[in-house]
């Protein structure tokens, strides 16, 4: 809700601000989760997540890719997406990493073949991450 409030859009009565959309969404011309069933898809990702004692990369990705397919806001998924997979990595004690500009295009490459070549997505993330311990490195941040 932080994200979009006092924006133009949080002022639109049908864009729900905080709450799950209302109205169908797609992402790169590719459909998503029907609105009216996004609240039984994110309980069963989020069960599904949480059930697993060891939380893995590939683990956080899968979660990432079907966050992103569910699609559940209105707007600000994106966001809401990359915040959740650095949070994510820092609660398994794995460094985070960016999708930085000038990984963006492969990153939705690897979001969009998921699930036939997991491999795109996974060499992107960690080419962000091994930017990431660049900077950690320069500040002598141990990791």
């Amino acid at each position: 809700m932080l994200l979009k409030s006092n924006t133009s859009d949080s002022q639109k009565s049908w864009f729900a601000v905080g709450d799950y959309k209302r109205l169908a969404n797609e992402v790169g011309e590719e459909e998503t989760v029907q609105p009216e069933d996004v609240h039984k898809r994110m309980k069963e990702l989020l069960a599904e997540y949480n059930h697993d004692k060891s939380i893995e990369f590939e683990d956080i990705l899968n979660f990432h890719v079907q966050f992103e397919r569910i699609h559940p806001f209105q707007d600000g998924n994106g966001r809401v997406g990359r915040l959740l997979l650095f949070w994510q990595c820092l609660q398994a004690s794995i460094v985070p990493f960016i999708i930085t500009e000038k990984l963006r295009l492969f990153y939705y490459r690897g979001i969009k073949n998921w699930g036939q070549t997991n491999g795109y997505l996974t060499d992107t993330c960690l080419t962000a991450q091994d930017e990431y311990k660049a900077v950690l490195d320069y500040f002598k941040i141990k990791y």
